[in-house]
């Protein structure tokens, strides 16, 4: 597997604001996001990361062009 670490930046309604996410030693895949004032962050099991993903493109699907 290949050692990325995709890193992506909020608008400009979210200054200063980052989504990382990457594959972690226990095979996870490890999302945070982080602006000045906040940190979180999750892992998801793959099946998990599966129903995410689908669940975000079926809302980016909602969103108007």
């Amino acid at each position: 597997m290949a050692n990325v670490k995709l890193i992506f930046y909020g608008t400009e309604h979210s200054e200063e604001t980052e989504l990382t996410t990457y594959v972690n030693a226990q095979n996870e895949l490890f999302i945070s996001i982080e602006n000045d004032d906040l940190f979180g962050c999750i892992t998801l099991d793959k099946s998990t990361a599966i129903k995410f993903a689908k669940t975000l493109r079926t809302e980016i699907n909602k969103m108007d062009d």
